[in-house]
């Protein structure tokens, strides 16, 4: 290997290394600045960075590089170890719980074939269904392909553009709020499941950081106020949007309390959602379902036709009814 081979591979060592730090700082910083938050949509694909250097530095027996950039791949590593653990079955423990099937989705201002949206949630026995962007024409579209058939009990808001919001259950609903103050729709209800009791049911779709990071920050922070007041007797369960990641702070922060996030819980790792409408697969993950009083045992990602997101289909065990 030449001097000049050697040196400019030194360069890729080096640069991509500091580009891994930048991930891992990128997922630890709570700033809402503009820059670095849409930076932190990315923050897992920058860590890999550091995987680039250690390979480079080991092969040019460079150790003092190579344990370097092992501190960054180690500390990439804890920031993602949490998606990728998960935990027991909890179907399998002896708490006693009622299993529930979740769906979220964002349909695309209500172009999402509303077909394909009844078939998901007759083929995986949904219970709970959230819909973000959901337009007046879209719920008179998922009407007539029988979505209130399978789950009869609903309250919506829907709207034009990717304002509306809905909740759908199998369960009657009672205690149905519109919170003010948003840019678009945030709904929630109490479902009745049988062997629970009340269920607080939240769809939240929080307005996305390129329209005003310090705008989408406030609104990750009063959804968490929202969250934090749901009473400590009831599950819950959260079927949104997020538009942020596990790498943004912000997010991460809605998991302070009782909440967990099904993917986390689950162990299913990086679950993509968006965006579908491009020439290559989904890059971010942004459609969550969180839950309280419950676990989540499994989570997978679908393709709905005429959507620019996957949704999300989570099983949850719901604690049973105290006494």
């Amino acid at each position: 290997m030449t001097k000049w081979v050697r040196r400019g591979a030194g360069v890729l060592a080096w640069s991509a290394t500091t580009i891994g730090a930048v991930g891992v700082a990128l997922h630890v910083s709570p700033s809402s600045s503009r820059l670095l938050v849409l930076a932190a949509s990315g923050a897992l694909y920058l860590m890999t960075g550091a995987l680039i250097g250690i390979v480079v530095f080991a092969a040019l027996r460079r150790w003092i590089g190579v344990a370097v950039a092992g501190l960054v791949v180690i500390g990439a590593a804890v920031t993602q170890a949490p998606l990728h653990v998960g935990g027991a079955d909890p179907g399998g423990s002896d708490t006693a719980d009622v299993a529930v099937r979740v769906m979220q989705t964002n349909i695309l201002f209500g172009g999402a074939d509303p077909a394909a949206v009844v078939a998901e949630v007759r083929d995986r026995n949904v219970g709970i269904l959230t819909v973000d962007e959901l337009s007046p024409e879209a719920v008179d579209g998922l009407s007539a392909q029988g979505l209130d058939g399978l789950l009869p009990h609903r309250y919506l808001a829907p709207a034009a553009g990717a304002n509306g919001t809905g909740i759908w259950s199998a369960y009657p609903l009672s205690e149905t709020v519109e919170y003010d103050g948003f840019v678009m729709n945030q709904l929630s209800a109490n479902a009745h499941v049988p062997g629970v009791g009340p269920v607080a049911v939240y769809a939240f779709h929080p307005v996305p950081p390129v329209f005003g990071t310090h705008v989408w920050a406030a609104e990750l922070s009063r959804l968490r106020d929202i969250l934090d007041r749901t009473p400590a007797t009831h599950p819950a369960i959260v079927g949104a949007d997020f538009n942020a990641t596990f790498d943004h702070a912000q997010f991460r922060a809605l998991l302070a309390g009782r909440f967990g996030d099904a993917v986390e819980q689950a162990g299913a790792g990086n679950l993509a959602t968006y965006p579908t409408d491009k020439k290559f697969p989904p890059v971010v993950g942004i459609d969550r379902i969180l839950v309280a009083g419950g676990r989540a045992a499994e989570v997978t990602a679908v393709d709905i036709p005429g959507a620019d997101h996957r949704a999300v289909v989570a099983r949850l065990h719901l604690d049973v009814e105290r006494p």
